[in-house]
């Protein structure tokens, strides 16, 4: 079996208080978009991971699709038997994306139907909530309302369909911690739903992304992507997670072009469908 995990971005992003757990409630909506990692999955003998594409800086026991295959076999080892996965990264990690969330997700998704294990949605996506805070987002894989942890979704009815999106993901790495680390937790100006039913063109002025603030003085060239978007014609523009990757929204008629941020780091354009 193959399949395409997809990514996704952050459209508005607010670190609203501290737990007692030591994680964050944040509020935030989170919107798949098609740049694609591409992940096989066949019965074997014994188990087996391969991956290439994009080079992971970690063992492969320490990936989430192994963790997604571990997890599931404990619950469920009558039924399963061994496979062979193999995954070619195209979607930048460390960057916002949640492209490993979304693997791990995928991955669920598949051995539950190459095996029969019956397991409904809403109980993959506590699963999928076990190996990572958006991990159980991309289940279901539509724009959601997400709050608490970024584990808890509401539907949220908005669509870009017919946008261009253009991704820029430097070659800055930030980890979670550091973002978190400069960030001061607090109550939104702005209801971000209310917010973003409003015309795209207002957006750039209430919908933030909090981990901006403390991000952009420590790394420049993520402010100055944000400004080049909008000098480009962006309708909206704004940094994905915590990031590095910085997405740009344009109308369809937009001629913006992917080579002016080629020296950038990683770039990717599309229309959405």
């Amino acid at each position: 079996m193959k399949t395409t995990p997809n990514c996704k971005i952050n459209l508005g992003l607010h670190i609203v208080e501290k737990r007692s757990d030591g994680y964050h409630n944040i509020e935030t909506v989170f919107y798949p978009v098609p740049l694609c990692d591409e992940l096989e999955i066949v019965a074997a003998n014994d188990f087996t991971f391969a991956q290439n594409g994009i080079q992971l800086e970690c063992q492969a026991s320490d990936n989430l699709c192994v963790k997604a295959y571990n997890l599931l076999q404990k619950d469920y080892h009558d039924a399963m038997g061994s496979v062979a996965m193999n995954l070619k990264k195209n979607i930048p990690f460390g960057a916002g994306l949640g492209g490993g969330s979304a693997d791990a997700a995928f991955t669920l998704t598949m051995l539950n139907n190459m095996f029969g294990l019956n397991i409904d949605a809403d109980t993959l996506q506590q699963y999928a909530g076990r190996l990572g805070a958006d991990c159980a987002f991309f289940i279901k894989n539509m724009p959601v309302y997400a709050t608490q942890k970024g584990d808890v979704f509401e539907d949220i009815d908005i669509s870009l369909k017919g946008y261009v999106l253009l991704l820029v993901k430097p070659d800055i790495f930030i980890s979670t911690p550091e973002a978190y680390a400069g960030v001061t937790p607090k109550k939104p100006n702005v209801n971000l739903k209310e917010a973003l039913q409003q015309p795209i063109e207002e957006w750039r002025h209430t919908i933030v992304n909090d981990f901006e603030d403390s991000v952009f003085p420590k790394y420049p060239l993520l402010a100055e992507l944000k400004e080049m978007m909008y000098d480009k014609g962006a309708l909206y523009a704004a940094m994905s997670g915590s990031g590095s990757t910085m997405f740009g929204i344009f109308p369809k008629e937009s001629s913006v072009d992917i080579k002016d941020f080629d020296n950038k780091g990683f770039a990717w354009k599309t229309e959405l469908f």
